[in-house]
């Protein structure tokens, strides 16, 4: 008789041939019934809705969402072919979202179809599908972005509702930037006879600066005999100017959030300091600090360090070569990786502190910082030294986030579009809150990005005078959710507040 590990072995591998065919949605009917009990009893599985399940890790705690969000779209997108086949399409505004790059798990998916039955369907971890009974566009005006079948970019921004533009302002801007020419909607507009739509989007393209774009749609409709008057639909005093060869979603995604953002980060944050003069004493400040910051940073990331075990690898008693203990322990080369990736970014903070420019600093510097990070963890055979070769070459997710990473396709435009920002930003408020989100947001790195982000933070701090600082452990809870807040919500103001509240002896203007 086969004893309890052989038969979740045998489960296991049953798991494994479906992932190894791409299947990330499991029905009932793919594993048998003792299998199935096995692998849902071991954590290798989550039931999401009666007879479907995705993949989990057993190390998830009770609760945990971090499956089912790494799941949710490939998910969806199985579970409504076999439900419509290829009768259904998502909402257009939900379209817009994919679109403009935004793959943040919704709370509730707005679904079309013509056999649907006007119901939702409770998903888990607060998530919901709603199902709207209704026809869908012809197949000339859908497309297929990872299986999900949406609204193509004109049809889209011709069917979203006006509120759209309120409550996904930068996502419209986005969308609105893809448009290279009038005559990509103009069809559609003419065809519909949609006059009351023209005017609205002409007066959306005129707010991200592409007016002519705008009056071509105008005059086009107006010489077909429409009456056309035009409007502006976004309600945020935000007028952002996207260049016209701009086609990256990305790009004009993060460009998008600095001037809808820099504003309330501004009034957040206390006055700069200005660079001291004191270089020697801000720099010996840093390395007092020390300490404390490798043992608060670590232990946000989950790491189990101690003040004996930094100390040890500031003093040089770490010994990775006769200490079998340090030359096999996670944290030791988590802290011995931190240790080397200090010393850089303080070399960092002294170029920021002689006046280069921060940005320009921070590009050409932050490689080094990376690969100090997990050096310790390549000499000891744990990485492979491809790992410190750049950015990611795979798609991350976030612990318990409802924001997905963009696709590691993206994150060049990404990050030369954050230093491009940071290089051109005037404020260091700005430079430092948007600095760290962005990095994060982005997720550049398969790990480290937390600490990465945070040493990002500290530099962007110098440039305007401001202490090192250290986010403490006990405030993780705050720091996640305010980072969650401004990923999900695009509302920075919990973050910048956050940020503004951690700093030490800086006073705050009223």
């Amino acid at each position: 008789m086969a004893t309890p590990q052989e038969l979740l072995a045998d489960a296991l591998q049953s798991l494994k041939a479906l992932q190894d065919e791409g299947r990330v949605a499991i029905r009932s009917r793919d594993l048998g019934r003792q299998a199935r009990e096995r692998l849902l009893r071991g954590g290798y599985l989550q039931r999401v809705i009666k007879g479907w399940y995705v993949p989990a890790r057993p190390d998830e705690q009770p609760g945990e969402s971090t499956a089912w969000y790494a799941s949710f779209w490939e998910f969806c997108a199985t579970y409504l072919e076999y439900r419509f086949g290829d009768e259904w399409a998502l909402s257009p505004e939900q379209s817009i979202l994919l679109h403009a790059g935004n793959t943040t798990v919704p709370r509730q998916l707005l679904v079309r179809s013509p056999a649907a039955s006007n119901n939702i369907t409770e998903l888990v971890h607060g998530t919901s599908m709603l199902e709207v009974k209704g026809n869908i566009p012809p197949k000339g005006q859908l497309e297929k972005s990872n299986g999900l079948r949406v609204y193509q970019l004109p049809y889209a921004l011709i069917h979203a509702a006006p509120r759209h533009y309120i409550n996904h302002a930068n996502d419209m801007r986005v969308a609105l930037g893809l448009l290279g020419d009038a005559s990509e909607i103009l069809p559609a507009l003419l065809e519909g006879g949609h006059s009351t739509i023209a005017g609205r989007l002409a007066g959306a393209l005129r707010n991200i600066g592409r007016d002519r774009i705008g009056e071509d749609i105008l005059k086009s409709m107006r010489a077909a005999g429409y009456t056309v008057n035009e409007t502006d639909p976004f309600e945020d005093n935000v007028s952002i100017t996207f260049p016209l060869r701009e086609r990256s979603p990305y790009v004009n995604r993060i460009r998008g959030y600095w001037e809808s953002m820099r504003g309330d980060i501004i009034k957040a944050f206390p006055e700069p300091p200005g660079i001291p003069s004191d270089i020697k004493g801000y720099l010996k400040s840093v390395d007092d600090v020390y300490t404390s910051d490798a043992y608060h940073s670590l232990s946000i990331e989950g790491y189990r360090v101690s003040e004996e075990l930094i100390n040890r690898v500031r003093d040089g008693s770490w010994n990775p070569d006769d200490i079998k203990a340090d030359r096999k322990h996670r944290d030791a080369m988590a802290a011995r990786g931190y240790w080397l990736a200090f010393q850089e970014v303080k070399k960092s903070v002294e170029r920021v502190l002689n006046k280069d420019n921060a940005g320009d600093v921070a590009y050409a510097y932050h490689g080094d910082w990376y690969r100090a990070l997990f050096t310790p963890s390549v000499e000891a055979s744990i990485l492979e030294i491809s790992d410190l070769a750049g950015y990611r070459s795979d798609q991350v997710y976030i612990r318990n986030s409802m924001h997905v990473p963009p696709k590691k396709e993206a994150i060049l435009d990404c990050m030369t579009a954050l230093f491009d920002q940071l290089r051109e930003e005037e404020h260091p408020a700005v430079r430092i809150v948007l600095g760290h989100w962005i990095f994060v947001y982005t997720h550049p790195y398969m790990d480290g990005n937390g600490r990465m982000g945070r040493f990002l933070m500290n530099v962007m701090l110098a440039s305007g005078g401001y202490p090192w600082t250290v986010i403490t452990v006990d405030r993780r809870n705050g720091y996640m959710a305010a980072l969650e807040e401004a990923s999900v919500n695009e509302n920075i103001k919990p973050f910048a507040e956050f940020l503004a509240t951690s700093l030490n002896g800086t006073k705050r203007t009223q």
